[in-house]
């Protein structure tokens, strides 16, 4: 043997190669049987999570695509596609003339603002723009919830018009648009506008004073006196009632042991007829006015005081403000307190807070009745001053 294969080293068969017994296949079969076995739980669990997995991203994919729906849905309802309905002016004509059947004058004034309003906004097209649009400028326009309610109710009122008369139900979809927005509620307190005895003396002042100085003559002076001492004593409303009261009613009533005005229901504001009881110092001061006037004439220059008043500006005592017409009613209704006034009696003369079932299905005062306890309390009221000194801010 050389050298050279000496050198070599020499190479050992592998364990595969070696040869094997029966024992050791056997031992290694059932290694690799027990191998199997393991794996087999492992690929049915890697099968059932891919199956979640899969369900999972099925589900994630339909959510996308209805999402992605819902988005080009609304994209569609603020776009030019979205749905529209239509109408002529001659039907908001129509529904401006039912609802301004047997409205006060004052009433017809924001049915005329709020038709105008609506049709400048739609231009006979109902659809979410043009019913947004008008929200958002009577919004804007307007700074008192009773405006906007005004006009949003007539639009409202006019969707179920169209809804019923033309049988659309589809008009009445979009009246979601038009609802009032969400107010802010305020601590409720009483009121700021506090009316005094002193207040209506003061106010009587002036009109002396105005006659003194020749600026209105007797007969008017004597005209603004009586109106001014008539609202303070019974409360009525000036512009509902006691503008369209007439010289018969009073002569009427004076002509009776216990003078009681009846208040017409197209008289009144709520529509309710009922007795006014005259105190001695309306009494005096109406006989002044009456003279030779005829039965229907109006017996109040109602018009004429509203603007001399307004040119007055005549101050008030207890907060920073000028007489208003409205004032005379607070007095009743502030003055009823101090003097400790029956509430049912004060709230059926007034037609004030007079609208729940016992007033409306049982309670039904006669005019004497209603004179004796107005004078129960009435009488307890100190007559007014009608030439006080004035007091000038």
């Amino acid at each position: 043997m050389s050298d050279d294969e000496d050198d070599k080293t020499e190479e050992l068969p592998t364990a595969d190669e070696l040869p094997t017994s029966a024992e050791d296949e056997e031992t290694n079969k059932e290694a690799t049987d027990e191998q199997e076995r393991q794996k087999k739980p492992l690929e049915r669990a890697i099968q059932v999570t891919s199956l979640v997995d899969y369900a999972a991203a099925l589900i994630r994919e339909e959510r996308t695509a209805y999402l992605a729906n819902i988005g080009r849905d609304k994209q569609a309802v603020s776009t030019s596609d979205a749905p529209k309905l239509r109408f002529s002016e001659s039907d908001l004509n129509n529904f401006v003339s039912l609802r301004k059947t047997g409205l006060a004058e004052k009433s017809l004034d924001w049915i005329d603002r709020a038709s105008m309003a609506l049709w400048e906004s739609t231009k006979g097209e109902i659809s979410q723009r043009t019913l947004r649009g008008l929200r958002e400028s009577i919004l804007d326009k307007y700074t008192s919830p009773d405006s906007h309610s005004k006009v949003l109710s007539f639009a409202k009122g006019f969707l179920t018009f169209l809804a019923k008369t033309r049988r659309e139900p589809q008009f009445t979809s979009f009246e979601p648009y038009l609802d009032m927005p969400r107010a802010v509620k305020e601590r409720k307190s009483v009121t700021g506008r506090i009316v005094t005895k002193d207040d209506i003396e003061n106010i009587l002042a002036y009109i002396k004073q105005a006659e003194n100085r020749g600026d209105i003559d007797s007969e008017r002076a004597a005209q603004y006196s009586a109106l001014v001492i008539f609202g303070a004593f019974t409360g009525q409303r000036s512009e509902a009632t006691i503008s369209k009261l007439t010289t018969g009613q009073f002569k009427e009533a004076l002509g009776s042991e216990k003078p009681v005005i009846r208040v017409e229901t197209l008289q009144d504001k709520i529509k309710m007829e009922h007795y006014v009881p005259l105190h001695p110092q309306v009494t005096t001061a109406v006989q002044t006015i009456l003279g030779d006037r005829k039965n229907d004439e109006r017996i109040f220059a109602y018009q004429s005081f509203l603007m001399w008043a307004k040119r007055q500006k005549i101050p008030m005592m207890k907060f920073k403000g000028h007489f208003v017409l409205g004032d005379l009613r607070k007095f009743a209704e502030q003055h009823g307190d101090i003097i400790q006034w029956e509430q049912s009696n004060r709230a059926y003369i007034l037609t004030h807070g007079v609208s729940g079932i016992e007033w409306g299905y049982y309670r039904h005062p006669l005019p004497d009745p209603v004179y004796d306890i107005y004078m129960n309390y009435g009488g307890k009221c100190a007559c007014l001053r009608r030439s006080p000194s004035l007091t000038v801010q």
